[in-house]
């Protein structure tokens, strides 16, 4: 992948240079500007790839930029990758400054392919928060803006909103923490889908093993958990209790 070409962001909604407040800024993945930083921290920490993401960890550079951000995201325009900034200082390593604020995780946006025509369901949230920055008001900052983005209607305090009706968010039933971080975030659990997908070798599952004869026995499934927030339950109370949360001391 040549990132020296100019780069296309390819995102079926129109996106902001950037969202941010006082604590947190996400912005567009931009291979140029991210790509090097971005691979180098996720090298330190493959176990990330366990449970919030079904793909990586990538045997270098070229294969992170081509299969993930190329192949998967912006060749997809249902998909979104934004790089999300710590910007009050918490972290004091030098390997993780960038220009930005230092580098603390990934944000993805997955758009259900009828969202667009209908702006109805579904926008899937995926957060991958870096370790010097876990249980910090990262994770809380980057989603709380991002709902802001998906769910409240245009204003002018939010010029840039898209007014969308529903985001979800998958995890695995092994990932409880992830399950009370949205939750925390005022998510709902609606059900679980077992046997979702099939994990890569190593990777923890459900904890049942595939039955003999399966052509991939090796691999084990994984059972997700569906958690969704509505547009309905967010102006009802849920985004002052997420402004709540953002804006504590952490």
């Amino acid at each position: 992948m040549d990132i020296s070409e100019p780069y296309d962001i390819n995102f079926c909604f129109p996106v902001p240079a950037s969202l941010e407040n006082d604590r947190v800024r996400l912005t567009p993945f931009i291979p140029s500007l991210h790509g090097q930083v971005v691979y180098d921290q996720l090298l330190l920490a493959p176990h990330l790839f366990d449970h919030p993401l079904l793909f990586g960890p990538y045997k270098d550079i070229d294969d992170f930029l081509t299969n993930l951000v190329e192949n998967r995201f912006r060749q997809n325009p249902q998909l979104l990758l934004l790089v999300i900034f710590d910007k009050t200082g918490h972290s004091q390593l030098s390997n993780y400054d960038c220009s930005a604020g230092a580098l603390a995780g990934l944000m993805g946006f997955r758009v259900n392919k009828d969202t667009v025509p209908n702006r109805a369901p579904e926008v899937e949230l995926h957060v991958i928060i870096l370790p010097p920055f876990q249980r910090t008001h990262v994770m809380s900052n980057a989603v709380g803006l991002s709902l802001n983005f998906l769910l409240n209607t245009p204003t002018p305090s939010y010029p840039n909103a898209l007014g969308l009706r529903r985001v979800v968010w998958h995890t695995s039933t092994a990932n409880e923490a992830s399950i009370r971080d949205a939750e925390r975030m005022g998510f709902t659990v609606e059900c679980v889908m077992r046997w979702q997908s099939v994990l890569p070798l190593g990777i923890p599952g459900s904890g049942v093993l595939p039955r003999e004869g399966d052509p991939m026995k090796e691999n084990l499934g994984r059972d997700t958990v569906a958690l969704s927030l509505c547009w309905d339950e967010w102006e009802g109370g849920v985004r002052d209790k997420v402004t709540q949360i953002m804006n504590r001391v952490a």
